[in-house]
């Protein structure tokens, strides 16, 4: 299948690019194919942009596993920029759904965006499935039977890391963040996962975002406060600033640097020399298993340079149990009603290469294992895209949220 593009234009949200999968098939007796419309609303433009790129090509591959095509479906994918503004991904939304007849959305890419769009989704009765945000709302008081949230949350990220690095000596923490719900969220779980590991919270600072690039006054009020841990709570190019510098100021040599959301993506730009030896946490990484090393080579050729990372992972797995569901219940019931779509994806287990076997919980907080990893020395790396190493695997209870500290209103726990 080739991926092509077309765009439109549109005065209220800038320019919004929009890709169809085309697909050629032959249609016994002249009935009538099946088509789904889906889309994507992320952002291409801002600090996350490479992080996202490989989410077109994820979508693609999980159309050809599926395929699509020898069922006779046409299924076209729309693509749509929010700019990091959650009015934009408001406008994009209602226009899709209202006008453009769009069935479901396989992603709004941050905390903010995401969750005005659920409300959409919700008046709209669409299912709304979601890798990229962190938001522990989406599974808690803003909840939603029309949505899923699939990858990693700031709970999830919070727990696996924090309480490791307090055991492995790391007592004292200092945090620098992004000034908006991700960052803030991610704070606040880390904090109490090392409050409650018996580890000590030194101090934190927020920057205004996105329009920040020098963080060099709050790198060095993290090297004053004395702190084992420089704790960094934001991602895309933000962190990648962050590490440069830390690196510069030298506090790579006193302190343990750990990012609370690093993507693969982020490490091979920053290089391993710069890098090597912070800690992160991961949902997916392309070289844990035979699965995921099959995935990744079957994807790699439509993204050659940015392989998907844990989010665009995400994306695949999402948009191919989704698929599933919508065969089990039949093309036309499916269109019909979006809550019902999610709940055939949550009665039904998952499995997928890159994240396993694993189930949708009645909140819609998917559940896999996380795994605690650090980037490699140059000397241990095999090769450009060799960054990461595995230090544990955390299982998916002991990873995500509890269900019955979450307060999704409509679940009872």
């Amino acid at each position: 299948m080739a991926l092509t593009r077309r765009q439109t234009l549109s005065a209220a949200i800038g320019t919004m690019a929009s890709g169809g999968i085309a697909q050629s098939w032959a249609q016994a007796g002249g009935g009538v194919r099946p088509k789904l419309k889906l889309g994507i609303i992320t952002d291409l433009a801002g600090p996350y942009a490479d992080l996202n790129r490989p989410s077109m090509a994820c979508i693609q591959q999980a159309l050809e596993d599926f395929d699509v095509a020898g069922r006779g479906w046409d299924v076209e994918v729309l693509l749509g920029q929010h700019f990091d503004k959650a009015d934009n991904a408001v406008t994009i939304a209602r226009q899709w759904f209202d006008r453009e007849g769009v069935d479901a959305l396989l992603d709004v890419n941050t905390s903010a965006t995401s969750l005005a769009v659920s409300a959409v989704a919700r008046e709209k009765n669409k299912p709304l499935l979601l890798s990229g945000p962190g938001t522990t709302e989406l599974t808690g008081r803003q909840c939603s039977p029309n949505h899923i949230h699939w990858t990693w949350d700031t709970y999830m990220l919070a727990r696996s890391s924090g309480s490791a690095v307090v055991k492995r000596g790391g007592s004292s923490w200092f945090f620098v963040a992004a000034d908006y719900s991700f960052g803030q969220q991610l704070v606040k779980d880390a904090s109490s996962v090392v409050e409650a590991t018996g580890g000590k919270v030194l101090g934190s600072t927020f920057y205004p975002f996105p329009t920040t690039t020098d963080f060099s006054s709050m790198l060095l009020r993290a090297k004053a406060s004395g702190a084992k841990v420089l704790a960094l709570g934001n991602a895309g190019a933000d962190l990648q600033n962050c590490v440069k510098q830390a690196h510069e100021f030298g506090l790579n040599r006193n302190m343990t640097i750990v990012s609370l959301l690093t993507y693969d993506t982020d490490v091979r730009v920053l290089g391993l020399e710069v890098a090597q030896n912070l800690m992160t946490t991961q949902a997916y990484y392309w070289d844990l298993n035979d699965r995921t090393r099959a995935f990744n080579a079957r994807v790699r050729p439509k993204s050659p340079e940015l392989w998907p990372n844990m989010a665009n992972a995400g994306i695949y797995a999402q948009t191919l149990h989704y698929l599933k569901a919508v065969a089990d219940m039949g093309v036309p019931t499916a269109k019909a009603d979006g809550s019902a779509v999610i709940a055939r994806m949550k009665a039904m287990p998952t499995d997928d290469d890159c994240f396993g076997p694993g189930r949708i919980r009645e909140d819609g907080r998917k559940l896999h294992p996380a795994y605690l990893m650090q980037v490699k020395t140059p000397a241990e790396s095999r090769g450009r895209h060799d960054v990461l190493k595995l230090l544990a695997t955390v299982p998916p209870e002991d990873a995500f949220r509890p269900l019955s500290e979450g307060g999704c209103p409509f679940v009872k726990a």
